[in-house]
């Protein structure tokens, strides 16, 4: 269970990243730099691996912006180096062409693909997003089950993805809290697992820190 003040940083800067896609337009980024390094803290990938994952989203959401200009909609999320794209493209042709625009960045690992064909999500479809992404967050807190500082939440068009350095049985967890939350309507679990003894050695290494 996290302290007080933890606590209180977490559910913060869940709510401020929630609110970043309203405030960014097409190429919202995960809101990384407010109280970063309380979230550096308490987080099992490497303050390299954190800070480069930052650099990661701007340099594809600028390299997709670049290619294909006002024709899509994305979100470029990346946790431990592995991005998620979510969002709207026009076509299939369109979409195929994102991980190829996502790969030139340096340092990505893997790439899932998850935009969708439809037109641009409408401000009253991002807020609901936001609003679902801030309601994981803070059950997660107050659960006893599931760390939230180790979760990131993204939600599109209340389809949410969990993201995270993660136990299969902590991976349960937060699953159990999205599903289980109003407005979920699906759930799709990006992990990456690692096993307990891992999981330990890693929060160990971040105490000492």
């Amino acid at each position: 269970m996290m302290n007080k003040g933890l606590r209180s940083t977490v559910l913060a800067l869940a709510l401020a990243a929630a609110a970043v896609p309203l405030l960014q337009g097409c190429f919202p980024v995960v809101a990384g730099s407010v109280g970063a390094g309380a979230m550096m803290a308490a987080d099992r990938r490497t303050s390299g691996a954190y800070v480069e994952d930052e650099g990661i989203e701007w340099k594809a959401s600028a390299a997709v912006k670049e290619k294909l200009g006002d024709l899509v909609h994305l979100n470029i999320t990346s946790y431990n180096r592995n991005v998620l794209i979510t969002g709207e493209v026009p076509n299939e042709t369109v979409k195929t062409q994102l991980p190829g625009i996502v790969a030139s960045v340096p340092n990505v690992r893997g790439i899932t693909n998850d935009a969708q064909v439809a037109g641009h999500s409408s401000l009253t479809s991002r807020s609901n997003d936001a609003l679902i992404t801030s309601k994981i967050k803070a059950r997660m807190i107050d659960s006893e089950a599931v760390q939230a500082n180790l979760i990131k939440v993204v939600t599109e068009a209340g389809t949410v993805y969990l993201m995270g350095l993660v136990t299969r049985n902590e991976a349960d967890a937060a699953t159990l809290v999205a599903r289980t939350t109003s407005g979920v309507k699906k759930v799709v679990r990006v992990f990456e697992y690692i096993d307990a003894n891992e999981a330990r050695r890693l929060d160990l290494l971040k105490r000492d820190q």
